[in-house]
């Protein structure tokens, strides 16, 4: 509907030139909005305003001459008027709304998609926690915003690949193997000092027993280093298969799962080194090497080679973003805890230093939760092995409500999440408040059929035409928004902004159908509503789905 008035409203602009109204046909862009007042008309622009200074006249003027030259030749414009200081508000008939009905029928699962990735190859790589524990709540929003953002970018013609990058070499991994190798020295009668810089949790004595199930005393002998290496595989590969198996649980499935360990065994990590130095990007200084990161922006140089000939993360990092792009992928997202903000400027100058643009890279910051009950805080302590697990939410409030309590903030906004509101079955609860609508209608659907009312795969339009009630133009009008809404998500990554959408919409559905009774006398009214409420479904299912939300059909 905005594009057609921006045809309009341009054509109108060139009619007036052409005939001498208007000095100049140097126009802007015509931007076209919701008024923030349904009392200010369904649309509203401000091109007379922006067109004030090159034509040399008041807004309210160039406003009178667009008007008269507007030709409204599909008939959807009831009336216009000038407001304020020029802009102009355009009131709709009901039937210029009507075929958005027919529009989200027609397209089904498809409605709201566009194709601006144009089969761009997009990573999408999140989560990514080292595998030294169980994921937590903070793990869990981390998953559901990348994977909700690699679902809309996919369905909005994008060609994405969900990874997960295992951190499984180096210092937190020598701590797991250590930890785990003293708690079987432990378990086997020895007396032994748990420093404090060693994973606290009690499923660290559980991979201990199954060290000694597997080794018996062997381990007692073996070179420490040497036991410290068996401990830390084994407990992260069991804990890998742990995190994967609650990613699966909770919707969440990778398509590549990418191994640090794999970038030193195949020669990656010394070959980037190995490069930068022959290209003088990086030098030697305390017998450490240092990459001159801050020739790309970043505020001072970082070490990849430490004095003692360790190689750090970022080393590896830098390797691993290389091998993104040389995989062929023209974008890569990360998407990274809050935490991890000071990380960027490296990485960024990484990539550039490797040869790719700077912007083909774009980090999501994901914001702590704050775990709540009945609101009061949960205590939640890492250090002490103390964890609320997002196995432990998961059991407690269900995948559903989980995923989509942690979508209702910018993931740049702390979330407050609340366990015993999302257990509620009231609209208190944001997911129960939007299931509801597509359950709702299930049931009405089933009332219908009942009463022996059927309806034809396309209504007809005069079925339609007697959708005129403010209720159910608002309604549509909501319907009309939620292809610009994904778009809108494409662009920014912001899935939040679904969230907020399905939430709108379930509103509007309920002001309409505590208003009006959809199974009525009228039976062209009652198929015309039953059509309407059935395009509100659908796209409640799309946006749940984009979410990774279940659409209930009964509650």
């Amino acid at each position: 509907m905005k594009h057609r008035l921006q045809d309009i409203i341009l054509a109108a602009a060139s009619a007036a030139y052409q005939a001498g109204e208007l000095p100049s046909d140097a126009f802007p862009a015509v931007l076209v909005e919701e008024p923030k007042q349904d009392a200010h008309g369904d649309f509203s622009t401000n091109l007379a305003m922006t067109m004030a200074k090159i034509q040399k006249m008041a807004p309210r003027k160039i406003a009178d001459i667009l008007l008269s030259h507007v030709s409204d030749v599909d008939g959807i414009i009831e009336k216009t008027e000038i407001a304020g200081p020029g802009f102009i508000n355009f009131y709709l008939h009901a039937a210029a709304w009507h075929p958005v009905v027919h529009k989200v029928h027609r397209e089904g699962d498809g409605y709201g998609a566009c194709n601006i990735g144009n089969g761009e190859r997009v990573q999408v790589e999140f989560v990514s926690s080292n595998p030294t524990g169980p994921l937590h709540v903070g793990h869990g929003r981390g998953a559901v915003v990348g994977d909700s953002v690699a679902s809309i970018l996919s369905f909005c013609g994008y060609d994405v690949q969900r990874e997960y990058y295992i951190n499984d070499s180096g210092r937190q991994i020598q701590t797991l193997g250590r930890s785990v190798l003293l708690r079987y020295r432990e378990h086997l009668g020895q007396t032994v000092d748990f420093p404090e810089e060693c994973y606290q949790g009690d499923y660290i004595a559980d991979y201990a027993v199954q060290v000694a199930d597997l080794k018996g005393d062997l381990l007692l002998s073996e070179p420490e280093e040497e036991a410290v290496l068996f401990c830390a595989r084994h407990a992260a590969g069991r804990i890998v298969d742990q995190m994967r198996q609650a990613l699966v649980d909770f919707g969440v499935t990778f398509d590549n799962w990418f191994s640090e360990q794999s970038l030193y065994d195949a020669g990656k990590v010394a070959a980037a080194i190995d490069d930068m130095i022959a290209r003088g990007l990086v030098y030697e200084k305390d017998g450490a090497q240092w990459f001159r990161t801050t020739d790309f922006g970043d505020e001072k140089d970082r070490v990849v080679v430490r004095n003692n000939g360790q190689t750090t993360y970022f080393a590896s990092d830098i390797a691993y973003h290389q091998d993104k792009f040389q995989r062929g992928f023209t974008r890569c997202i990360d998407v990274w805890g809050a935490d991890h903000h000071g990380y960027i400027p490296r990485v960024t100058a990484a990539i550039e230093a490797s040869g790719y643009a700077r912007d083909r890279f774009q980090v999501i910051l994901v914001q702590l939760v704050n775990l709540l009950r009945g609101g009061e805080p949960v205590a939640m302590s890492t250090r002490a092995g103390e964890f609320v697990t997002l196995e432990d939410v998961m059991a407690e409030v269900g995948t559903d409500a989980a995923r989509f309590i942690f979508l209702t903030r910018h993931y740049d906004s702390p979330l407050d999440f609340d366990l015993d509101l999302a257990k509620k079955k009231t609209n208190e609860n944001p997911v129960y408040y939007v299931q509801y609508v597509h359950a709702r209608i299930s049931s009405i659907m089933r009332k219908a059929a009942e009463m022996g009312v059927t309806l034809a795969e396309e209504a007809e339009p005069e079925t339609v035409s007697c959708l005129t009630a403010t209720e159910e133009i608002q309604l549509i009008k909501h319907l009309a928004r939620y292809p610009e809404v994904v778009r809108t998500s494409a662009e920014t990554m912001e899935p939040h902004r679904i969230t907020f959408y399905l939430m709108a919409l379930a509103a509007a559905f309920h002001a309409y159908y505590n208003k009006h009774r959809v199974l009525g006398e009228d039976p062209r009214l009652t198929a015309g509503r039953l059509y309407l409420i059935l395009a509100v479904q659908k796209v409640i299912r799309n946006g749940l789905r984009l979410l990774g939300v279940s659409a209930p059909e009964k509650m």
